[in-house]
């Protein structure tokens, strides 16, 4: 028996769904001491990041670790995310996507724009991708 997590093989299918389907990939991520993030993008221990095309660089959706290059505020930043501190993934335009259970606070993942991380207007419906 494998101690494999399906969380990396749902990351990268979602993320899949939404560049097949003409979406814009988030990544909402708990911020811990593995996470190198920018710190002043950081809220409330989260941050949300866009994984589009046009937004990052050398995206790597690995097993343990999800690595990308991004600009914020003009500057690149190498980023590096730990896949069990993932909270959830999701399309911009439809909030459909996946948030992990046992991922995170009762508050959904917040929606953030290219360049700047805003509150959620709403809740991510979690519904059947096909």
């Amino acid at each position: 028996m494998s101690d494999l997590s399906t969380r990396p093989y749902l990351i990268r299918a979602i993320y899949e769904w939404c560049v097949d389907s003409g979406l814009t990939p988030y990544l909402a991520v708990r911020v811990n001491e593995q996470t190198e993030v920018p710190a002043a993008y950081v809220k409330d221990g989260e941050i949300v990041l866009n994984l589009s095309a046009g937004a990052v660089r050398n995206l790597e959706l690995g097993n343990e670790w999800i690595t990308c290059s991004g600009r914020f505020g003009g500057a690149s930043f190498d980023l590096i995310v730990p896949v069990a501190a993932v909270i959830g993934i999701f399309a911009k335009e439809t909030g459909q996507g996946l948030v992990f259970q046992g991922a995170g606070s009762d508050s959904p993942p917040p929606a953030a724009g290219e360049s700047d991380i805003k509150s959620a207007p709403r809740k991510p419906q979690l519904t059947i991708v096909k």
